[in-house]
């Protein structure tokens, strides 16, 4: 967490004044950085109070509906692992260049000196072409009117994208699950259908109450959630070069907690 708002503030406190191009008279965009963090295993209270002291988003992944995702990157992780056990010292990669080579098919990233032997491009190959398939992953970025960034999980990624291209600004309705659970779930469908898509996400818990604390005035946490954090979310979804923006929004009454 510490590491994670000190790279941030640097970033967004860098020099702004420069010109586009001399002579413009136009002063380069400026973009303020916002820093998320991803977790399998939950977070800690203090981490949770650090990171709304600093505005850092925390996505939880320990969630059933992103277990594939997981069983994916741990099994490549494991195939690594083994890979770097059975190889001499000398012809181990560093963990910068696992990274670079990774880059490559993700992000067209192709650095000159990202050669791995086999054994390592196997296992790394085989994690970037389902991460870059996403038909059974289903995670995606939602940004709430809020200083948080949400994980969502789809039970049909195409569905609600197929849906949201139809229909790019709609209603949902948004409720808390009544699960068993190490933190509050809650899920999303489209309120006029229902059936096509779900998506949930989850909040730690000091997070939620945090949430909830700021309006004294609002006994029902549900009601405080839907008016001041979840009356909108932005998606993005990025088609070869073009971004499709979504909008999901709520009508009054639509937040229902499940019994």
């Amino acid at each position: 967490m510490r590491n994670g708002h000190g790279v941030i503030h640097d970033v967004n406190e860098g020099e702004t004044t420069t010109l586009t191009a001399p002579g413009t008279g136009r002063p380069k965009t400026r973009y303020r950085y916002n820093y998320a963090i991803f977790a399998t295993s939950g977070f800690t209270k203090e981490a949770q109070d650090y990171a709304l002291a600093h505005q850092i988003s925390l996505i939880d992944l320990s969630a059933p509906d992103f277990a594939v995702l997981r069983n994916l990157v741990q099994s490549a992780a494991d195939k690594i692992h083994a890979a770097l056990e059975a190889a001499p010292a000398g012809e181990q990669p560093k963990v910068h260049q696992l990274r670079a080579y990774l880059r490559g098919p993700l992000l067209d990233m192709y650095a000159e000196d990202a050669y791995l032997p086999d054994q390592f491009r196997r296992p790394l190959d085989g994690l970037a072409q389902a991460l870059r398939t996403r038909s059974k992953l289903g995670l995606v970025l939602a940004f709430p009117a809020a200083p948080f960034v949400l994980g969502l999980a789809s039970n049909d990624l195409y569905g609600f994208v197929n849906y949201a291209r139809e229909h790019p600004t709609h209603a949902v309705r948004v409720r808390r699950l009544a699960q068993s659970a190490s933190h509050p779930v809650w899920e999303l469908r489209s309120a006029e259908h229902p059936d096509v898509y779900a998506l949930r996400f989850s909040l730690p818990e000091r997070v939620e109450s945090w949430i909830v604390e700021q309006d004294e005035g609002m006994p029902s946490r549900t009601r405080y959630v839907k008016r001041s954090m979840l009356s909108t979310m932005t998606l993005y979804w990025m088609d070869g070069e073009h971004a499709q923006t979504f909008q999901l929004r709520y009508e009054p009454g639509e937040l229902r907690v499940a019994g």
